[in-house]
C-alpha cells in the first residue's frame, strides 16, 4: 500500500492509501477519488516527504500540503536555484575547501555550490565564511 497527501481544488487536504501509483491514477480518472469533505473529483497530489528508514534514530520530520500561496513560493524558489545554477561553478563535494579557498584570498573570488555536511558547514559558518543553502524544491507539485 502507498499513501499519498491529497488536495481538492478548494484545498482541502486528505490521505489516500492505495494498493500502487496506477492503482491512484486510474482510480482518479474514473471519479472515484473524491474529497470527504466537499466530495469534490478535482483532487491531485500533494508535496509530501518521503518515508525513508534507516538505522539512525529517527527525528520527526515538519511536513505540510501545498496550497496555491505556497506552489507561487516554490516556484520562486526554483528560480533562485536555477539562477545560481546558471551563473556559478557545481564543484560537488569540494564545495568546503574550494569556500575556504575564496573567503581567504587563495583562489578567484566566484560563485560557487556543490555539497558540504553539516560539520562542513558549521566550521564554514564558524571561520567567517559566507554561505547559505540552496534551496531544493521538487520539479513539479506532484
Amino acid at each position: 500500500m502507498i499513501k499519498f497527501s491529497l488536495a481538492c481544488e478548494k484545498d482541502h487536504s486528505f490521505d489516500g492509501w492505495f494498493s500502487s501509483s496506477d492503482d491512484y491514477e486510474k482510480q482518479l480518472k474514473r471519479g472515484l477519488v473524491t474529497c470527504p469533505q466537499c466530495h469534490s473529483s478535482k483532487v491531485g497530489k500533494t508535496l509530501m516527504a518521503p518515508s525513508v528508514s534507516t538505522s539512525r534514530r529517527k527525528d520527526a520530520m515538519a511536513v505540510t500540503t501545498v496550497n496555491e500561496a505556497q506552489r507561487a513560493v516554490m516556484a520562486e524558489m526554483k528560480k533562485l536555484r536555477d539562477k545560481v545554477v546558471e551563473n556559478a561553478e557545481d564543484v560537488g563535494k569540494k564545495f568546503p575547501e574550494e569556500a575556504r579557498k575564496i573567503h581567504y584570498g587563495e583562489t578567484e573570488a566566484r560563485g560557487i555550490y556543490g555539497e558540504a555536511t553539516r560539520d562542513d558547514v558549521e566550521s564554514l559558518l564558524d571561520e567567517g565564511v559566507e554561505i547559505v543553502p540552496l534551496p531544493t524544491v521538487p520539479d513539479d507539485a506532484n
